[in-house]
């Protein structure tokens, strides 16, 4: 099946590498117009290079100001509502696990604000126009450190993304009598050719890698590419009875 995207306004953050590049692309390939966003200027225009229908902004999400001000410029250039919102920036920043009492602030609330507050910034941000168009689709991507300990270790990762599918469902109640749908994908262990993500399969070692591949019962990693499916399904009118609802994208492991 192919799905066809024409004519819709698909807005994508984390967009410079692994699922977000792999989000933006797809549906762009689908003829959406695309929107993308990231802080990475040059990995941004690697995504957008040879794309028909992509349009780029280098934004730093973690400024709630400037986040709702790339959505207003995006529904300006749109000439109105937003289509599809993919909230996929995040991710772990560098940082390693240690003891709960080495944990500074700063780097706790660091992790929130990409997370979490920034797909709350957007979200406030592109609900408005969404309502009045009556139609809408936001899709979150949280993460299986969202349903379960994190493989990273890392608290504050494994707490904002929890908090994004708390946000996904009370999101669903509020939005969906305009016609709105929110629902999340939460990616397992992916190899998305994303640095911080390699080094993590790396640190594994052979053998500790071979443990991860004999608890995946599809017996491979995944790719951006899986995720994007995901998101490219909860985006399409496949999925318009469904919202609030996390789908797991993991090879079936627990």
């Amino acid at each position: 099946m192919s799905l066809d995207f024409s004519g819709r306004v698909v807005a994508v953050t984390g967009a410079a590498a692994g699922i977000g590049r792999a989000v933006a692309q797809s549906f762009a390939a689908r003829g959406a117009r695309v929107f993308a966003t990231d802080i990475d200027a040059a990995l941004l225009a690697e995504t957008a290079s040879r794309q028909t229908g992509m349009s780029t902004a280098v934004v730093d999400l973690r400024d709630r100001a400037a986040a709702a001000r790339w959505i207003a410029a995006v529904e300006a250039e749109a000439g109105g509502a937003i289509d599809i919102l993919v909230n996929n920036a995040g991710g772990t920043l560098g940082q390693q696990q240690s003891a709960i009492e080495d944990v500074e602030d700063a780097a706790w609330d660091a992790i929130f604000d990409v997370n979490l507050n920034a797909a709350f910034a957007l979200c406030r941000a592109a609900a408005p126009a969404m309502k009045r168009a009556g139609q809408g689709r936001i899709v979150n991507i949280s993460s299986g450190a969202g349903l379960r300990p994190s493989r990273t270790g890392i608290q504050a990762y494994t707490a904002a993304k929890h908090a994004v599918i708390g946000l996904t469902r009370q999101l669903a109640h509020e939005l969906g009598p305009h016609g709105v749908t929110v629902n999340a994908v939460a990616p397992g262990l992916m190899l998305t050719g994303v640095p911080a993500v390699t080094r993590q399969w790396e640190g594994y070692g052979a053998e500790g890698q071979k443990r991860v591949l004999e608890g995946i019962p599809l017996r491979r990693m995944g790719t951006a590419q899986d995720i994007a499916d995901s998101v490219l399904f909860f985006a399409s009118d496949l999925a318009s009875f469904v919202t609030g609802q996390v789908l797991p994208v993991n090879g079936g492991s627990h």
